[in-house]
């Protein structure tokens, strides 16, 4: 038996389009695809999750001390003026951030090697570059769907039939986490 489907598809072009799709299942929740896809997909969403589970609390928080620059009311810049020049202001201010231990920083480089980024745009302003933020897909899964599956060992996705595609019948199924 075969280790893996080669969906009609080139290396290069079957393994963008598993990235693509997993991204799109992690940061949705769910999709439509055919059942050979979404059997392939299964595969590498619930490697990334079990790995986002098993990796959850591996880090220590660690306080340091940051330079911020300090903003006026209207949240813009304060600048002083030092030898003839405008210089920006900035206070230290001190942080606590969540510091990886090597096996969570090797489990997050892991996840990064198949997700995609995602850049997510509100939909009141559809089509302006400036409004779009970039979504951090590696600590939703760490932060949101870990701590969802902490009891559960393994079945992290569902795959539900919903008929077949009407050009080519192929069976169509929708993929979603559980």
């Amino acid at each position: 038996m075969a280790k893996y489907r080669k969906l009609g598809r080139t290396s290069s072009q079957r393994k963008a389009l598993l990235r693509n799709q997993v991204t799109a299942l992690l940061n949705n929740g769910k999709i439509v695809t055919t059942e050979a896809k979404a059997k392939e997909i299964r595969k590498i969403a619930e490697g990334l999750i079990a790995m986002a589970v098993r990796e959850r609390d591996n880090f220590e928080e660690v306080t340091v001390k940051a330079k911020v620059a300090r903003k006026d009311k209207d949240g813009k810049r304060v600048k002083e003026v030092k030898d003839g020049k405008k210089v920006t202001v900035y206070d230290e201010v001190d942080k606590t951030i969540k510091k990886d231990k090597p096996g969570r920083l090797h489990a997050r480089r892991q996840m990064l090697k198949v997700l995609y980024p995602v850049k997510e745009v509100p939909a009141a302003q559809a089509g302006k570059k400036k409004n779009t933020k970039q979504v951090d897909l590696v600590s939703k899964l760490f932060d949101e769907i870990a701590p969802k599956y902490e009891n559960r060992h393994g079945g992290y996705t569902r795959i539900i039939k919903i008929g077949q595609r009407k050009g080519d019948a192929a069976m169509m199924v929708q993929i979603e986490l559980v």
